[in-house]
């Protein structure tokens, strides 16, 4: 009974390999003579009209293109100065901890050792997180 279900099993697989071998790279993935540069500009409002992708890209490009406001070239210097080390704010952490709750273990009274010596029970403390972790300049750094 085993042996039967072993031989079709062999033999279904045989035959997917084989089918698989019988399939032309040209029938699943027919090629046509363009170049990767010929369906960029087709696809980004080249030559060929290019279409509603085409228009989208555009719209994106232009948005990135913006010239900078007057606010925002006021602004620049205030939100760089955050992230830059001097001697006024060196001593200051930039880098908070990050809260790293403790949390409390009861051991049971228990036997240990190779001679049984009973061990009272206890409370241990340990942290929740293996490593302190820290907070990025401008994160929350209230309780959650």
């Amino acid at each position: 009974m085993r042996k039967i279900w072993t031989d079709g099993l062999a033999l279904l697989g045989i035959a997917l390999v084989l089918g698989g071998c019988a399939t032309s790279k040209e029938d699943l993935l027919p090629h046509d003579h363009r170049t990767m540069l010929d369906i960029w500009n087709v696809e980004t409002s080249g030559s060929a009209g290019g279409g509603p992708a085409a228009r989208q890209l555009l719209d994106a490009r232009q948005a990135l293109r913006r010239p900078l406001t007057e606010a925002d070239v006021q602004a620049a210097p205030s939100v760089q100065a955050r992230y830059t080390r001097t001697a006024a704010n060196e001593i200051h952490r930039q880098f908070h901890r990050l809260p790293n709750p403790d949390l409390l273990m009861y051991v049971f009274p228990h036997l240990a050792g190779s001679d049984p010596v009973p061990v009272p029970g206890y409370t241990t403390l340990f942290p929740l997180y293996q490593r302190v972790q820290y907070a990025l300049p401008g994160e929350r750094l209230e309780d959650y």
